[in-house]
């Protein structure tokens, strides 16, 4: 496994093997990673003859300095564990290797952008755009492959594939769960052992109210899910939207699509991690 921290040296491995006609799988991480990660990477090591996994923790993304500067990072054991994947090649650039200059693009789609995370954090998916935009230029992957957990991202990177990137195939993967059913991510890192039992409820939560669902309106199931968690002492939810699956628009009862995804974002504990989960109806 070799590791590059620039881009000339990225494309220095890469080039010879593209031209060889391998099949390259890219998997865009800002690291910490865990077993969600590597599930993205086995794939991606099963269906590619090349695996690449960026490593980067973008500063575009972060609508708070804060959330960037507390977020986990852990290069060795990162490492370590792509090693033990088989993972060919590791991309682990520095901001100033990404961004040599200011990069002022700006991305706008319509719909995807404009609900849930969206207004919530601003500047937030232009940031993903930029950084996922100049990963697809710099790799050239075949295939890239991203979790379900960030459900809206996909959409949003598959909006922007599409008009700079359409000959590159955009694979989601399912959400990994600890055994709790607590959705995988590098910030439960920063839960302590009792936040960490109490964020158990919200996949808790939001399975049992695809039961609740078979009996209760669309309205009767989103107020269900947050009176329920803002019950619970440390919980604040900051949005719950039951929508289309494909457009990610909030839908106003059960009988409008076949395709309906609950999404969440939830703060917890004194630090007020966020957490965000989905939960498919149809």
């Amino acid at each position: 496994m070799q590791v590059v921290r620039t881009i000339p040296a990225l494309q220095d491995v890469l080039s010879p093997l593209r031209q060889a006609g391998k099949k390259i799988g890219l998997v865009p991480t800002m690291g910490a990673l865990h077993a969600g990660h590597a599930s993205l990477v086995a794939r991606s090591v099963e269906e590619n003859d090349v695996t690449v996994v960026s490593v980067f923790v973008n500063p575009t993304q972060f609508n708070d300095a804060t959330d960037l500067e507390r977020y986990p990072r852990t290069p060795e054991a990162d490492e370590a564990l792509l090693r033990e994947l088989g993972a060919d090649l590791v991309f682990e650039p520095t901001v100033e290797a990404m961004y040599p200059e200011p990069d002022t693009r700006q991305f706008h789609y319509d719909g995807v952008m404009d609900v849930m995370e969206g207004p919530r954090r601003p500047g937030h998916f232009n940031g993903v755009c930029q950084v996922v935009s100049k990963l697809f230029a710099a790799v050239e992957p075949d295939r890239a492959y991203f979790g379900e957990k960030d459900f809206q991202q996909i959409a949003v990177i598959r909006a922007m594939a599409k008009e700079l990137f359409p000959a590159l195939e955009i694979v989601p993967c399912p959400i990994v769960r600890e055994a709790d059913g607590l959705a995988l991510s590098s910030r439960n890192t920063l839960l302590s052992a009792d936040e960490r039992k109490l964020a158990t409820n919200i996949s808790r939560i939001l399975f049992f109210s695809r039961a609740y669902a078979r009996n209760h309106s669309l309205e009767e199931t989103r107020n269900f899910v947050v009176d329920t968690l803002n019950s619970l002492e440390g919980f604040e939810v900051e949005y719950f939207e039951i929508v289309d699956g494909c457009s990610l628009q909030s839908l106003p009862d059960w009988e409008v699509t076949n395709d309906i995804v609950g999404c969440i974002t939830v703060y917890c504990g004194a630090k007020r991690v966020r957490l965000i989960d989905n939960v498919r109806y149809k």
